[in-house]
């Protein structure tokens, strides 16, 4: 049954007006508002958010919530969806949780303090199944990170495909060893570690993956216990970009070359991954696109805050360099 304004001012024993002034951010005392804002909990009731929109003169803005703006992936997507905000005349509140689940909860209720149109986020693994839509005033759309249960609209990568073209790519390669560093914060860590583990199976081949805190420091310390024990794999498939770097800088102290002495592949084709040792081969996000389709079912969904949930998968296409070729020959190429 669909839960009408009426039913909401039924419940918190005033008029539809007052419910309609409190929603907007109009004139109503402290008191009032939190008997409408409980009302509005327990009905389940959900704004025409394509309405409020129009009517309220601050929801020309929307939140953008990331989980690290220093990762170059987060940083890339991020000016694609400013990009697409602006053409929609539509200004952006940016805000960097750090992986902490305190820190989203503190931004998640700053969005609804500041009444924005919707907000475009990327959760961590321990938010993301506590997210439903009706748990705010706003859509959100999920970028990155997604689950099967939050009924929000979700933008990602195919990250068990993912992962699995580069354990198939190092394979053909004739590495038999092939280690995994993968992000212990988010579900995007999670896939592709499921999709590096079946295709390491699939090959007959005994997983070696680790989940790290997503940081370049704890990438770099793992990779150098390998050196300094003598236990480094062949191969090392690191899941974000900050991974990536991290075990570069401890090939680089421990004075190791690739990809004699490890062969290296991983995420994000960002610029220095062409220039670090012969060239590092990568899954290239379509960043820009993550970020546009983002933004397009964040309108979309305020024109039809009922439609049914969309998630939209987009695929990565592997950069193949140098730091994975046996033999020394092209820098770059695609699979």
């Amino acid at each position: 049954m669909t839960v009408s304004i009426k039913d909401v001012a039924a419940m918190a024993q005033v008029s539809p007006a007052t419910v309609s002034r409190a929603l907007a951010g109009g004139p109503v005392s402290a008191e009032l508002r939190a008997k409408v804002e409980a009302a509005v909990k327990a009905t389940g009731y959900r704004p025409n958010l394509s309405a409020r929109r129009l009517r309220s003169r601050d929801s020309q803005t929307i939140g953008l919530i990331v989980a690290d703006i220093s990762n170059p992936f987060f940083t890339a997507v991020s000016r694609a969806v400013e990009d697409e905000a602006y053409k929609a005349g539509l200004r952006v509140i940016l805000c960097n949780t750090d992986e902490n689940p305190d820190k989203e909860e503190m931004y998640l209720k700053l969005m609804e303090e500041e009444r924005v149109t919707g907000v475009i986020y990327a959760p961590t693994r321990a938010t993301v199944g506590k997210l439903t839509r009706q748990s705010f005033n706003f859509p959100i759309v999920l970028i990155d990170r997604a689950d099967a249960v939050s009924g929000q609209d979700a933008v990602v990568l195919d990250n068990f495909a993912a992962a699995a073209m580069l354990v198939e790519h190092l394979h053909s390669q004739g590495y038999r060893r092939i280690a995994g560093l993968f992000g212990n914060a988010s579900t995007t860590g999670v896939e592709r570690r499921t999709g590096y583990e079946e295709a390491m199976r699939r090959f007959g081949l005994t997983p070696q993956a680790r989940f790290l805190a997503p940081s370049i420091e704890a990438a770099e310390k793992e990779a150098a216990s390998w050196f300094n024990s003598g236990s480094a794999p062949e191969a090392v498939i690191a899941s974000n970009g900050l991974f990536l770097m991290g075990v570069v800088r401890a090939m680089r102290a421990a004075g190791k070359s690739m990809p004699r002495d490890l062969a290296v592949a991983g995420f994000d084709n960002e610029s220095w991954t062409e220039l670090a040792g012969p060239g590092l081969t990568v899954i290239e996000q379509p960043v820009n696109a993550i970020g546009r389709t983002a933004m397009q079912l964040l309108l979309e969904r305020l024109e039809d805050p009922d439609a049914p949930r969309r998630k939209v998968v987009l695929g990565g296409r592997c950069v193949i360099r140098g730091s994975t070729q046996t033999q020394q020959t092209s820098t770059a190429g695609a699979a």
